[in-house]
């Protein structure tokens, strides 16, 4: 064999296995920001959304004590499985995506009744302290004009809103998969919502 030739097998060699290093560890990577473990005293909600991974959203427990017992309760039920987002505004700007209707299990998410469904309940405005003022924030959706009546549907903001502050209860932030969140989409089904810690 030519010294040349021998020379660049051996790169091309080289070139694989540093380009299969790489991927394995973006593999990795991925497979980390998939996690999160609260920490002592924080109560965490999973939201597994079909083919894009896992949001993480701390609740804020202690600051608005009614919306999150009430989100609690229903994701244990199991309400939220299977629920699709049914709102998402990117344009012009950044704005929200929107989940909590059940109806969006199976009706048409151009329905003009999209939007209107919950669990039944009535949950009243909390002023938590926290505001709009950051992506991935988490805030009770109510019907419009009426913020003591909140009950199942919820946004997580793609970007500041604090136009909102002082009529939705802010009830979480998320505290991993960022990167998910900015790849929802209308129609993205959610498989399962589970809480951890807490």
């Amino acid at each position: 064999m030519f010294p040349g030739v021998a020379a660049r097998l051996n790169y091309v060699k080289t070139m694989r296995g540093f380009l299969a290093l790489i991927a394995i560890l973006a593999v990795a990577a991925a497979a980390l920001a998939q996690t999160y473990t609260p920490k002592p005293g924080e109560t965490v909600m999973r939201v597994a959304i079909e083919g894009r991974g896992n949001l993480f959203i701390r609740l804020f427990t202690d600051e608005a004590p009614k919306t999150t017992t009430h989100i609690v309760k229903l994701a244990k039920q199991g309400f939220y499985d299977g629920q699709r987002f049914f709102r998402v505004v990117r344009q012009p700007r950044p704005f929200l995506v929107q989940i909590g209707d059940p109806q969006s299990r199976s009706k048409d998410l151009d329905d003009p009744a999209m939007g209107t469904g919950g669990s039944g309940a009535k949950i009243a405005f909390e002023d938590s302290g926290k505001l709009n003022d950051k992506a991935g924030v988490v805030g009770l959706s109510h019907r419009e004009g009426d913020r003591d009546a909140g009950d199942s549907q919820f946004y997580i903001l793609l970007a500041p809103s604090k136009f909102l502050d002082g009529n939705y209860t802010v009830f979480g932030q998320v505290v991993a998969g960022m990167d998910v969140l900015q790849k929802v989409e209308k129609g993205d089904r959610v498989t399962a919502v589970t809480i951890l810690g807490g």
